[in-house]
């Protein structure tokens, strides 16, 4: 199964770093306020270039200096992912992680995108939501 890792990121501003194994890269975004936990509210998410495989077990580290967004990051989670679906504007997953647990959208909503929780993963709720 793919991989994804979330990173705490110290750069500019404190965000997390989201990471998707995909076609041989870790497709990205920085989600300002972390994956969200409740399923009526939505978060920011802003698309970042992709990131080579070798991102997954970045952590601890200073990178670069005098490079912009080269500070400290440390892994808040990893674990797998299954998606439903990985398109260019939409990412349905079920994540399977330490802390990350459940089916979330990744979607794009204009310039930007955001991350919305759908519910947690092999629950009844969430297989009712999938039903319809």
């Amino acid at each position: 199964m793919p991989r994804f890792v979330i990173q705490e990121h110290y750069a500019t501003g404190h965000h997390f770093d989201l990471r998707l194994e995909h076609d041989g890269v870790l497709v990205s975004w920085a989600v300002p306020k972390g994956m969200p936990e409740d399923t009526k509210k939505n978060r920011l998410a802003v698309r970042v270039d992709d990131h080579a495989l070798s991102h997954l077990d970045l952590e601890d580290e200073t990178l670069v200096e005098g490079v912009p967004g080269a500070k400290r990051k440390s892994i808040w989670d990893r674990g797998t992912y299954e998606a439903e679906e990985f398109g260019k504007e939409m990412v349905i997953a079920r994540f399977s992680g330490r802390r990350l647990d459940g089916r979330y959208a990744i979607f794009r909503a204009g310039k930007n995108w955001l991350v919305h929780k759908m519910g947690p993963a092999g629950t009844q709720q969430a297989r009712d939501e999938e039903d319809g």
